[in-house]
């Protein structure tokens, strides 16, 4: 049985509960040895400044969409910790702290424990194996976690074991492996709908869904957030944000360009919490 604690009506007619629909994010803005972030491949320098204006945007773009924002302190020694979503997996009543693949970001997990040890009366720790939020996407019926370079069967497999205790229902796919994260390719914006990539969806990871596919050529896209009755996208891709107002959406634009070049998207620069 899963849960589900929220179901407000949407005004467009396009349905949201707890996975879309919140009313705080947790944010922590870059440092600047963010310059020296993981990346898959080289996309050029990044320009800590035009860094640090963009995630101010995306911060006014998550109070736009009605986010009451809490922003901690940048933490140098960690050059990917704006990434704030890969630290932990934040269910209603639940938190579960995570265990990056990364061996360079697992100290970033335990400042983020003590921000939500006061908000969450449930908090679990994955202990073995490697997992990032990232490659975990929320639905209302289920948790799909999706097995990459960043997460093994170890880590979902104690997630799994971990999520069936509190009565949520959880699913291991296979992200494809020229996808860092498996919400790199996809992020759901209606509560049976998925926004995706060909090459994620042709896996048949999403059946007894509805899937939009970004279109060829804007792949970066399908990372967004649903927030509320908004979707926060990348900015730079007019077939994609087309196709979502075509479908009745509100969309917010955002530049992500330096945080694209260190393999940071949409989703991965906040945590969304209902409070």
């Amino acid at each position: 049985m899963t849960k589900t604690i929220l179901n407000t009506p949407n005004p467009l007619g396009l349905a949201a509960t707890f996975a879309t629909r919140f009313s705080a994010a947790i944010t922590r803005p870059p440092a600047h040895s963010a310059v020296d972030g993981l990346r898959a491949e080289d996309r050029g320098a990044v320009d800590i400044k035009l860094m640090a204006k963009q995630h101010s945007e995306y911060q006014q773009a998550l109070r736009q969409a009605g986010a009451i924002i809490t922003e901690l302190s940048a933490l140098p020694a960690y050059p990917d910790a704006q990434f704030v979503e890969d630290t932990a997996l934040c269910l209603p009543n639940l938190a579960v702290m995570m265990r990056p693949g990364a061996e360079t970001r697992r100290g970033e997990v335990a400042p983020m424990r003590e921000v939500l040890s006061p908000i969450f009366e449930n908090i679990a720790d994955i202990t073995d194996g490697t997992i990032e939020a990232g490659d975990i996407l929320t639905t209302p019926a289920e948790v799909l976690v999706g097995l990459s370079a960043r997460t093994n069967q170890t880590g979902a497999d104690q997630l799994r074991q971990i999520l069936n205790s509190h009565g949520y229902a959880m699913r291991i796919l296979k992200t494809p492996s020229d996808v860092l994260h498996f919400k790199t390719d996809c992020s759901l914006i209606a509560d049976q709908c998925v926004l995706s990539t060909q090459r994620l969806a042709s896996n048949g990871c999403f059946e007894g869904y509805q899937t939009l596919l970004v279109p060829t050529g804007e792949e970066a896209a399908a990372n967004t957030i649903r927030y509320n009755d908004h979707i926060i996208m990348p900015a730079g891709f007019p077939k994609t944000e087309t196709m979502l107002r075509a479908k009745g959406f509100t969309v917010i634009c955002v530049a992500n360009s330096e945080c694209a070049k260190i393999d940071g998207g949409m989703s991965c620069l906040s945590l969304r919490l209902w409070l």
